[in-house]
C-alpha cells in the first residue's frame, strides 16, 4: 500500500476530484490518504467526505487519516508516494481582496490575478515560504516522493520547486487537456473526425495550440482562423473568447487558458485609456473575487450534500490520479506538465519554467523537446516570464528591489501605471500584507 498526502485538503471540491478519482483507479485504490490542512473546519469537512466516498464507491479499501495544522504537518507527509498541493495562502479575506482593491487606488483593475501581474507577483510571494517549508519537511520524512503541483501562479511557484529545491516537483493545470475541444465546441466544428492530433507547447495558461489536425492528419487550423475572425466581426450575445480569438487573428494561435485570464497578461487589453476595449472584448473585471464569492455561497448550499454520507463521484479530467497510475503501474500516459525548460523550447530561456507535453510511466516525468516556438508566440511568452523570472529571484533574495522590477516589466502594471506609482504599489501592497510576507529589504 502507498500513500498520497493532500497539502490544503479543506479545498473540498477539488479533494474530492483527486481523491475520488484516485479511489476509482484499481492500482491506487488500496492507498492511505492523508488529509492535511490548518484550518480545522475544512479539515473536518473533507475528511467526512472522503470517507464517505471510500465508503460509497471504494468498499472501503482505503485508509483516510487527516492531520491539522503546522506541528502535524511532518506526520502529514511521513513516507508519502505522492503530494498533491493545492494550498491557498491568505485565502480570499484578506489576502485576494487586497491584491485587488489596493491596486484599484492607483487605478490598477485586474480579473482574475492569480497567475501574472501585481495579484499573481503578490500570491507567489506569500506562498513561495510556505512551499519551502514544506520541501524541508519532505526532504526529512518522504524525499523521494512526487510533488504534484496545483497551486497558482504555477509557473512561479513550479519553477522556484524545481530550481531550489531537491524536491521531484511537476505543475498540472486544467486547461491543457480541455483546450482543443472546446475550441472546436466553440467554433461549431464537432464533427471534425476524432481522435485529433494537438500539438500544445509555450508556459502556463499561456501555452499555445501549435497544430491540430482531425484524424485523418487534415490540418484544422485554417478552418478555425476562418471561422476565429467571422466570430471576431459579429460575435454572437453571449460569446466570451473574445480575447483568445484574437490572439488567433493577431499571433495565428489559440491559447490554453481563457479570455478572461489572458486579457491581463499582456498590454492590450485592459486600458485605462481605452475603456471601450473592455465591452468590446467583454473583458470580466473583477472576476476572481466574485467567483470566489460563489464559490462560498454555492459551498454552503452543497455542503450538506458533501456531508451526509451520500457523497458518490465519477473520474474527472484531472490529471493527477493518472500520472500516478503510470508510474505505480507502469502503464505510459501522456499530459501537458510544467517543468523547467533546459533546453526543451529553445527559444525561451533555460530557466523558465515551461508547460510541454511529457511522458509519464514508472520512471517519473519524462519532458518532450518541443524546439522553437513561432517567434510572435515566443514574444509573447517572454514578457509573462521576465515577470515569473524576476518574482522567484525576490522570494530567494528577499530583495524588495527584485519585487519592483517584477512589477515595473508586468505587461499589464507597466502599460497602465509609471514608475513611481508602481514602486509605491508595490510598498503599500508589502505594508497591507505584513504578516503573510517574509521581510524584505
Amino acid at each position: 500500500m502507498g500513500k498520497i498526502t493532500f497539502m490544503g485538503a479543506g479545498s473540498t471540491v477539488f479533494a474530492k476530484n483527486v481523491i475520488g478519482d484516485s479511489m476509482l483507479t484499481p492500482a491506487l485504490r488500496d492507498f492511505e490518504f492523508a488529509l492535511y490542512d490548518i484550518d480545522a473546519e475544512r479539515l473536518e469537512e473533507s475528511y467526512i467526505m472522503v470517507n464517505a466516498l471510500n465508503k460509497n464507491i471504494n468498499e472501503g479499501r482505503a485508509t483516510v487519516t487527516k492531520y491539522l495544522g503546522i506541528p502535524n504537518r511532518q506526520d502529514a507527509l511521513r513516507g508519502a508516494d505522492f503530494v498533491v498541493n493545492t494550498i491557498h495562502v491568505g485565502g480570499y479575506d484578506p489576502c485576494t481582496i487586497t491584491d485587488f482593491e489596493v491596486p484599484k487606488k492607483y487605478g490598477l483593475r485586474q480579473t482574475i490575478a492569480d497567475t501574472l501581474g501585481i495579484g499573481g507577483i503578490f500570491r507567489a510571494l506569500r506562498t513561495i515560504p510556505v512551499l519551502s517549508d514544506f520541501a524541508e519537511d519532505m526532504a526529512k520524512v518522504c524525499p523521494r516522493a512526487l510533488f504534484l503541483n496545483y497551486t497558482n501562479p504555477m509557473a512561479m511557484l513550479t519553477g522556484y520547486m524545481q530550481r531550489y529545491t531537491d524536491i521531484n516537483t511537476i505543475g498540472l493545470c486544467h486547461s491543457v487537456q480541455v483546450c482543443s475541444d472546446r475550441l472546436l465546441e466553440k467554433l461549431g466544428m464537432t464533427d471534425v473526425k476524432q481522435p485529433i492530433k494537438e500539438k500544445i507547447a509555450g508556459i502556463n495558461h499561456m501555452a499555445w495550440l501549435l497544430e491540430i489536425e482531425d484524424a485523418d492528419g487534415n490540418d484544422l487550423y485554417p478552418e478555425i482562423r476562418k471561422r476565429a475572425c467571422a466570430i471576431l466581426e459579429q460575435p454572437p450575445e453571449d460569446f466570451k473568447d473574445l480575447v483568445r480569438l484574437e490572439y488567433i487573428r493577431r499571433f495565428g494561435y489559440y491559447c490554453t487558458e481563457s479570455s478572461e485570464h489572458n486579457a491581463e497578461y499582456n498590454n492590450l487589453f485592459i486600458k485605462s485609456k481605452y475603456p471601450e476595449l473592455i465591452e468590446r472584448y467583454r473583458i470580466p473585471l473583477d472576476e476572481y473575487p466574485r467567483r470566489c464569492i460563489n464559490q462560498i455561497n454555492r459551498w454552503k448550499s452543497a455542503k450538506e450534500e458533501y456531508l451526509n454520507g451520500n457523497t458518490t463521484h465519477e473520474r474527472s479530467k484531472e490529471y493527477a490520479s493518472r500520472i500516478m497510475e503510470a508510474i505505480v503501474t507502469d502503464i505510459p500516459y501522456q499530459i501537458g506538465g510544467n517543468v523547467i525548460n533546459k533546453g526543451l523550447i529553445t527559444n525561451l530561456p533555460t530557466d523558465a519554467c515551461v508547460e510541454v507535453p511529457c511522458l509519464v510511466n514508472k520512471l517519473g516525468i519524462q519532458p518532450t523537446v518541443v524546439g522553437k516556438l513561432p517567434i510572435q508566440l515566443a514574444a509573447m511568452n517572454m514578457t509573462n516570464i521576465n515577470t515569473q523570472l524576476l518574482t522567484i529571484e525576490a522570494a530567494v533574495t528577499r530583495k524588495k528591489e527584485c519585487i519592483y522590477q517584477a512589477a515595473m516589466l508586468d505587461p499589464h502594471t507597466s502599460s497602465e501605471l509609471s514608475i513611481d506609482d508602481i514602486i509605491s504599489l508595490c510598498d503599500d501592497l508589502i505594508e497591507a500584507h505584513k504578516g503573510w510576507l517574509p521581510e524584505y529589504k
